[in-house]
């Protein structure tokens, strides 16, 4: 039974309002002054009163002056030592968030000593700290790490595997950032939920995605402080209790999806004891890949296979496999709320490094929020859509009519004036993201291009990222596809493994039969009479007819035994 729906979950994780709010709850406390209040006008003037009641008025200035001088005298001697012993009596630290510290800072406290008494005022609370990277340290080997030449084997011409230089487990946990990556000019994103869906004759867009205009469109790509867009609508519905479950994932999240029962499910490897304490394995399936699952007896009750927890998705949107599977691909903090970074793998692929050293070398030493590598072969938009169309991928004018679509925008083919971007195409089939504001944004518009145009995100990958960049500077890292394939290795879809792992027959046909030699006719010509003979000559046997034939059946049979 379906629990709930993605579209109705509106709230993003990537609001730093949210963290804002929370650094402001859980950290400063308002400060009482310790100033006594003070008098009312009237208990002022019967004061004065009393005072020039019984002292002379020529005389009150140098009362007044006297009181002032001796006040000024105490405050030297004893309130200004007084105040060195006994800091400790006001605010010394105040922890915010858990993490950050802040002391008796002026821009944060303000304090003012008259005529013996102490007022503290506190100030607006500073904005809030942000991980910014950091450096590793000097001779550290991986600041000297090259790429070695790739291996002369001839043999092997295509794409492989490359060293990459990772931390040990320890360091790399310890490099955990405390706080959030910053997110240029957004800082509140919320999604666009539509009940009542409309169309207004404007081409693509669906029931799940919404039909955004193209003014809407074209408006998502302005940056401001808050947004609201179209990021999934209706349908892609999940168990209560897998909402519960995602909801409780608030660091690592590493997710990947089987949909229409087209790959095995690969257990990573290499996993340490504490990732497997603290990270979220989400692997999202449909209602078929979950029969088969439980008819082969690796689905039980636990909803667990190996390090996986297995999430069934119910009423999908698309019929089409592929794109379904862009829904938790592209939307996963959708999902999961409050995780802070992802690892997104495609379901032919299985992990093999550790997700704290996978972060830690594509995104925090990089001071990075969004990753992918590019492709291994093509890095130029125009090539990606003719090889899609040259292998069936998609229906060759669909593709046109988005090449041509995003050509009227302004898109060209690569060249070098677009470095230090790498390439136009990426391998998709790995993100590592985190999941601020502006990476969230990326993601949303990507998938909707998704949905109004093709199923191939490669195509659209880099209309979205560089309308984005060109507004704002979101740190995005484009690295080798062989950096890539050395923490996964692909595997092969599963029509593939069941043909490789059936067994051959090989049909023996019988031998061909072997000719009857006909019967030798032996012609005796006149032989030698019994005195003729030579000494211990013997007769000639006669030639069975038949015999060569049972011979070669014998060398057959044992043949084929």
């Amino acid at each position: 039974m379906s629990g709930g729906s993605l579209g109705i979950r509106s709230g993003s994780y990537g609001s730093l309002e949210k963290q804002q709010l929370q650094l402001q709850n859980n950290g400063v406390s308002l400060i009482q002054s310790a100033r006594k209040p003070p008098k009312t006008l009237k208990e002022k003037d019967r004061f004065f009163h009393w005072i020039f009641k019984f002292t002379g008025r020529k005389k009150v200035g140098m009362l007044f002056l006297f009181t002032i001088s001796a006040a000024v005298f105490i405050w030297v001697l004893y309130v200004g030592k007084g105040e060195d012993s006994q800091e400790g009596n006001s605010v010394h630290n105040t922890s915010v968030n858990g993490n950050m510290s802040i002391g008796d800072s002026p821009s944060l406290i303000a304090r003012a000593n008259i005529m013996g008494f102490t007022t503290i005022s506190v100030l607006p609370p500073p904005p809030p700290s942000y991980f910014l990277g950091y450096t590793l340290p000097s001779g550290h080997p991986c600041n000297s790490f090259t790429l070695p030449p790739p291996p002369a084997d001839k043999k092997r011409t295509g794409p492989r595997p490359c060293p990459v230089c990772y931390l040990p487990m320890d360091e790399a946990i310890a490099l955990v950032p405390k706080f959030p990556s910053p997110s240029p000019v957004l800082k509140n994103l919320t999604f666009i939920y539509e009940e009542t869906l409309i169309r207004d004759g404007e081409f693509g867009g669906s029931d799940f995605g919404g039909f955004p205009t193209l003014r809407q469109r074209n408006e998502s790509f302005d940056i401001r402080e808050s947004m609201s867009v179209h990021c999934g609508n209706n349908g892609f519905d999940m168990d209560e209790d897998d909402l519960l479950e995602m909801e409780q994932c608030h660091g690592v999240v590493v997710a990947s999806a089987i949909f229409g029962n087209f790959d095995e499910i690969n257990e990573p490897t290499n996993i340490s004891d504490y990732s497997k304490e603290t990270v979220c394995f989400l692997m999202f399936v449909d209602e078929e890949t979950e029969k088969y699952l439980r008819s082969s007896g690796r689905l039980g009750t636990s909803k667990k296979i190996g390090l996986w927890r297995i999430i069934v998705a119910h009423n999908l949107p698309y019929t089409d496999a592929r794109r379904t599977g862009k829904i938790p691909k592209l939307l996963l903090h959708r999902m999961v709320p409050n995780a802070r970074y992802s690892i997104w793998l495609d379901g032919k692929l299985e992990l093999v490094v550790d997700p704290y050293q996978i972060l830690e070398r594509f995104l925090w030493r990089k001071n990075a929020t969004f990753a992918i590598s590019k492709h291994y072969r093509r890095f130029d938009v125009f090539v990606e859509a003719e090889a899609n169309k040259a292998a069936g991928k998609y229906g060759n004018a669909s593709i046109d009519f988005q090449i041509d679509f995003y050509k009227n925008e302004g898109l060209t083919p690569y060249t070098e004036a677009k470095l230090p971007l790498i390439s136009d195409v990426p391998e998709g089939c790995v993100i590592v993201r985190e999941h601020v504001p502006i990476s969230n944004l990326f993601t949303c518009l990507w998938f909707n291009e998704v949905d109004r145009f093709t199923s191939r995100d490669q195509i659209s990958f880099s209309t979205v990222r560089d309308k984005l960049l060109s507004r704002v500077d979101f740190h995005f890292l484009m690295f080798l596809d062989c950096e890539r394939r050395n923490f996964v290795v692909q595997k092969y879809h599963r029509d593939i493994l069941e043909r490789l792992a059936a067994p051959v027959d090989v049909a023996l046909s019988p031998p061909p039969p072997v000719e009857t030699l006909p019967e030798k006719v032996v012609r005796r010509g006149p032989g030698r009479r019994g005195r003729d003979r030579r000494p211990g000559s013997r007769r000639h046997r006669k030639v069975v007819a038949g015999g060569r034939d049972i011979n070669m059946e014998a060398n057959y049979t044992v043949l084929f035994v």
